[in-house]
């Protein structure tokens, strides 16, 4: 018996007002997996994250966290429930310190001495940041940016992350060192949703993806199938990614 999954689409239609944009969307990610969302521009990978955050409209199906249904919910229920975001192009409070970015990613808790304990973690994890925490989030650079916002996101310790365009803006030295520090917070227990333009890197760090191309999934299977795909390899993992 299939256990149950801790994020799941079950047939979603989703709108932006009148205008539908996924097209009867089915999917499932288990616990400790890496699952990565794949397609070009507009083909609706964004508006998947927006319909997992309340942010966007289920008009039809469900979207389920942890067996409950979230479609519907407002984006702070979502929040609270067990979900956080990397969004894309960062977007951290520039003129708040470092340390002060990691807290809000803890607003909602209220287990202190286990936020310490996390906080720990997420330095350990980006010594960097502990090396800048009184710095302005503005005075570092687009890397040290991303690890702040990874980090801010962690120490909601979320049942999920959503991880929005995670390579976006970043050099390829750093889009490695991008990738290598994902698959470091899935190892230490993180179940990760990420939306990707660059699918030869993501899938070379999941576990499953799916294919969006126009708001509907064309392929779903293991991320090895997939990078052997004649399919995928002409449309995603030739001269670009779209």
């Amino acid at each position: 018996m299939e256990k149950a999954p801790i994020l799941e689409f079950e047939h979603v239609d989703t709108y932006y007002g009148s205008i539908q944009v996924l097209y009867d969307i089915s999917l499932k990610v288990f616990k400790g997996e890496i699952v990565c969302l794949l397609g070009g521009n507009a083909s609706g990978k964004s508006t998947t994250l927006k319909t997992i955050l309340g942010i966007c409209k289920v008009k039809r199906g469900a979207v389920r966290l942890k067996g409950e249904r979230i479609d519907g919910k407002r984006t702070q229920h979502v929040i609270a429930s067990g979900v956080a975001i990397v969004p894309e192009n960062r977007r951290i409070f520039p003129y708040l310190t470092v340390l002060e970015n990691l807290e809000m990613g803890a607003y909602l808790r209220r287990d202190g001495a286990q936020v310490k304990r996390d906080l720990e973690m997420v330095f350990e994890l980006f010594p960097r940041l502990r090396e800048r925490s009184n710095q302005a989030g503005i005075t570092l650079s687009g890397g040290e940016q991303q690890m702040l916002a990874m980090g801010r996101a962690l120490l909601s310790s979320p049942d999920v992350l959503l991880m929005d365009e995670p390579s976006m803006g970043l050099s390829p030295r750093l889009v490695d060192q991008q990738f290598e520090l994902i698959q470091k917070i899935n190892r230490q227990g993180t179940t990760i949703f990420m939306v990707e333009q660059n699918a030869n890197m993501a899938l070379s760090i999941a576990d499953r993806g799916y294919v969006l191309q126009t708001g509907s999934i064309v392929l779903a299977d293991t991320a090895r199938n997939l990078l052997c795909n004649a399919m995928m390899q002409e449309a995603y993992l030739g001269g670009g990614d779209g």
